[in-house]
């Protein structure tokens, strides 16, 4: 008995005819390519598979993601090209630890941590991928790398006089602002409150936080415990900030977009009296920023409120 070849993958499929229509020229550079939701819809699969063929087109170089637009072709001038192998060129500067995290944080930062691949890295530098290990290890060593020069780009403020709540005020701010500008960085920062991963520029951070509670009286245990707790909410902001990135990148539908879609539901479910405190609550959206700064300052309050309060 014979059997005929496997099936190829719903993904892949999909994956195949968007390829076929950018090389064709039906997709040009920097025009949209199918959505999430235009995919499911074209090619009757699920959300998962729209997703990973999406993801796949990224691997591939032939698409990028735009934040606030969605996933358009990739063209060489945009700095977003196909992965190709080829030989570095004297004139450019050589391949270094620094360059190559540095190049990884650039994908990131656009396109999400998914897209970062040591092969997709030295296509970016224009040399061969096996050469990237002789100056990082692996992926594992590299993402850590990246977070950890991450945290380090802001300089930690002088501590100058002034008191406790303002320190821990202004580096949580610097703290969120990191965050804000490297999406990809609180997955891989916050893994663990209790255990996390050994991040130099981390441990600076907190360092310079227990030096701020210093000379209140406080146990070094309590001291340590008000500061994981402080960094453990600013990093969960920045956890939803993360989440909504990176759906943005996956289905090239913004948050408002989504919100949109979902309002009817949303709609429904509030006059239906099931959520009568709920639906008088309502009215306006949660501005990211807006709820950080609230969050921070009640944070700050129950710090007071606990230095007041403890037994002497």
């Amino acid at each position: 008995m014979t059997t005929g070849p496997r099936p190829q993958p719903p993904y892949l499929r999909i994956v195949s005819d968007i390829r076929a229509r950018i090389e064709s020229g039906q997709l040009r550079p920097g025009d949209r390519v199918p959505s999430t939701r235009q995919i499911i819809d074209e090619w009757g699969v699920a959300m998962a598979t729209a997703t990973k063929a999406l993801a796949t087109l990224r691997q591939l170089g032939l698409v990028h993601a735009v934040p606030g637009t969605g996933t358009i072709v990739s063209d060489s001038s945009t700095g977003h090209r196909r992965p190709t192998r080829h030989r570095r060129s004297t004139s450019q500067p050589p391949v270094t630890q620094e360059r190559i995290v540095r190049t990884a944080i650039g994908i990131a930062d656009r396109e999400g941590r998914a897209a970062v691949s040591m092969r997709r890295i030295a296509a970016e530098l224009g040399v061969g991928a096996m050469s990237l290990y002789r100056h990082v290890t692996d992926k594992d060593e590299l993402i850590r790398l990246m977070a950890d020069t991450a945290f380090g780009e802001a300089p930690l403020p002088e501590p100058g006089r002034r008191g406790w709540r303002a320190r821990l005020e202004e580096i949580a701010r610097l703290q969120w602002a990191t965050y804000r500008r490297h999406p990809w960085l609180a997955p891989v920062a916050l893994t663990s409150l209790a255990h996390p991963p050994v991040l130099s520029s981390g441990m600076a951070h907190v360092d310079w936080q227990i030096d701020a509670l210093g000379g209140l009286g406080l146990p070094q245990h309590d001291i340590l415990q008000i500061v994981v707790s402080l960094n453990g909410y600013v990093g969960g902001i920045a956890m939803s900030h993360a989440l909504e990135h990176e759906y943005v990148l996956e289905s090239g539908i913004t948050m408002r977009q989504r919100h949109d879609t979902d309002e009817p539901v949303l709609r429904e479910l509030l006059r239906s009296g099931r959520f009568p405190h709920l639906a008088t609550a309502t009215g306006g959206d949660i501005d990211l920023d807006a709820l950080f700064e609230f969050g921070l300052q009640r944070q700050l309050d129950g710090i007071q409120n606990y230095l007041t309060r403890r037994p002497k």
